[in-house]
């Protein structure tokens, strides 16, 4: 019991409420305990004096185009960061080396045009990763997630993505959820391993049903079970002109393979046929 008569925990919570008031907290944002809320206050640049034990920063809907990875860094204990609806471009490439306890990220609806292994390799702890509704972003590296393990839900979907290595999902032991919605699929047969995983795996795909080929345009619109035993019939059983010349190629080989044996057998026997007769004739004369 304090002095005054009342339980230390109120002292305790009185005592927090007084020290939270008195905490710096940027301009034009909100601050609560360890939370940091700057939703749509149309910010040019990345907020200052954000209190340096903040585990929760949400920046959506403003005009941000860049994270300085400087300024991120000072925020150590961050987990929760929401950036979506800005302006970020590409030069994301190790801007979260500071913020390795990251476990959600937010960076959908922003104009990223690439993911390298260089952009969330840092983040070891990530969980959940929003990348989708990003119109221009047309490539990520196969080994971009090598070292997101406990990755369990990744979304990008609504990008300008055509392609997707499958080794880039494989290395996620814990993904559970992946959105691939509305994207360019280009269904080649260069894209057929990735469809069989999709029918093959345990992931949940959120709106499947929009989950089509873009191109060619004899498979635009097809979802991806039906897209899948069109190219295991285009491209499993139907050769291609290159085909037809390599296997020519390979029958031509054996062909002339074979005639040189046979002409080598030939030879071998006329030899051995002479030797054996000039061992008869020879020992005919000894008799």
């Amino acid at each position: 019991m304090s002095p005054s008569g009342r339980p230390w925990s109120l002292s305790l919570v009185f005592l927090l409420g007084m020290a939270s008031e008195g905490i710096n907290c940027p301009s034009r944002c909100s601050c609560q305990y360890l939370e940091v809320n700057c939703t749509g206050q149309q910010l040019q640049e990345f907020p200052v004096d954000i209190p340096l034990d903040t585990r929760q920063l949400i920046l959506a809907a403003n005009n941000v185009s860049y994270l300085p990875a400087v300024e991120l860094s000072f925020l150590a204990d961050l987990v929760y960061l929401d950036c979506r609806k800005n302006l970020l471009g590409d030069d994301l490439d190790f801007t979260f080396t500071g913020v390795a306890r990251l476990v959600y990220l937010d960076l959908s609806f922003n104009n990223l045009t690439q993911v390298t292994f260089s952009t969330f390799s840092h983040l070891l702890s990530l969980v959940v990763l929003k990348i989708s509704d990003n119109p221009n972003l047309v490539a990520i590296e196969k080994d971009a997630f090598a070292n997101n393990t406990w990755l369990r839900h990744l979304d990008v979907s609504r990008t300008g993505l055509t392609f997707l290595d499958t080794s880039t999902v494989q290395v996620l032991p814990n993904l559970r959820l992946l959105g691939l919605s509305d994207n360019l699929w280009h269904c080649n047969c260069s894209f057929l391993d990735f469809i069989t995983w999709m029918m093959e795996s345990n992931v949940h795909f959120p709106d499947a049903d929009n989950i089509t080929c873009y191109t060619p345009a004899s498979l635009r619109a097809l979802r991806m079970p039906a897209a899948e035993a069109q190219l295991h019939y285009s491209c499993l059983t139907q050769l291609k002109k290159q085909d037809y010349v390599f296997l020519c190629l390979i029958g031509f080989c054996i062909f002339l393979a074979g005639t040189i044996a046979a002409w080598l057998a030939g030879i071998c026997a006329v030899i051995y046929k002479a030797h054996a007769s000039k061992r008869e004739e020879e020992e005919e004369e000894k008799d």
